[in-house]
């Protein structure tokens, strides 16, 4: 069997991972940070660290991939058109309870909404976003102090034990359901903002789910871990009491564990009180 792998963001490389793929392919270097220096997507970094074959066209259409058995694509970032779409081989890994999730970041949403579990999907590519008829499915749950970080390499790992039985038993796929569709659209600025008027369980996971990869901001201080409390300090102010930081918000707190002020680097919110 020969494998090619499309994939671009640092949860396709937990699922590579699994995989001997024949040839990885992944989008170009593009300029990043401040200094807007070329930067590697994280696929590319991974595949010339394991001497696995990489292409990162402008155009992955432009590629001929017609003589691979089979093509896994996991949050590769680009739409999949004609003539890849119609590969036989073809089969894309999704990280929610299809249909619940489609779009670029189920993982985050799925965190956010308070859900009892996620799961993967293996799926056809379709032409509608997300769309495609399921081959497998299986589910996981979400502990109430879940991250992104911690239930992100879980995913990960379900996904090429899906991928393996897939290979072994090549399932059918069975069309989509429509009902009970929602759609997790991008992680925008205003996503990560905490609400005071939000209650605070609300707001606590909207930090678990972008942490460590993105962080909360609660006005111009960075938050990557909090709490929920049932402290009552002002509404969208930060408060000092006994050595913990507290963020009001309705019907509570959040207490800030670690933090990040403007201009400075991480830290626990005990130095960021002894720094105040």
């Amino acid at each position: 069997m020969s494998l090619a792998y499309l994939g671009t963001s640092e949860f396709a490389v937990g699922v590579l991972a699994g995989l001997e793929p024949d040839l990885v392919v992944t989008r170009p270097d593009r300029p990043a940070g401040r200094g807007h220096k070329l930067a590697s997507p994280p696929v590319a970094t991974a595949a010339r660290e394991r001497g696995l074959a990489l292409q990162q066209p402008e155009d992955v259409h432009a590629l001929d991939l017609s003589g691979f058995d089979d093509i896994v694509v996991c949050a590769f970032g680009v739409w999949i058109k004609e003539p890849l779409i119609s590969h036989p081989g073809l089969v894309n890994v999704h990280p929610s309870l299809l249909p619940r999730w489609r779009g670029a970041a189920p993982i985050e949403r799925a965190i956010m909404a308070g859900d009892a579990e996620t799961g993967v999907c293996l799926m056809e590519v379709a032409e509608e976003l997300d769309a495609g008829g399921i081959f497998s499915r299986t589910s996981l749950p979400i502990g109430p102090d879940d991250t992104y970080g911690t239930l992100s390499p879980r995913l990960q790992e379900l996904s090429v034990r899906l991928l393996a039985d897939y290979f072994a038993t090549r399932p059918p796929a069975v069309p989509q359901a429509e009902e009970g569709m929602t759609y997790a659209e991008k992680i925008a600025a205003a996503d990560r903002r905490l609400d005071p008027e939000r209650n605070a369980e609300a707001n606590a996971r909207v930090v678990r789910a972008l942490d460590p990869h993105i962080g909360a901001k609660a006005g111009d201080l960075g938050v990557w871990s909090a709490r929920a409390v049932t402290d009552t300090p002002p509404a969208g102010e930060i408060t000092f009491d006994a050595g913990r930081v507290l963020w009001g918000c309705t019907g509570g707190a959040l207490e800030l564990l670690e933090v990040q002020p403007p201009g400075k680097r991480r830290m626990s919110a005990a130095d960021f009180a002894r720094g105040r």
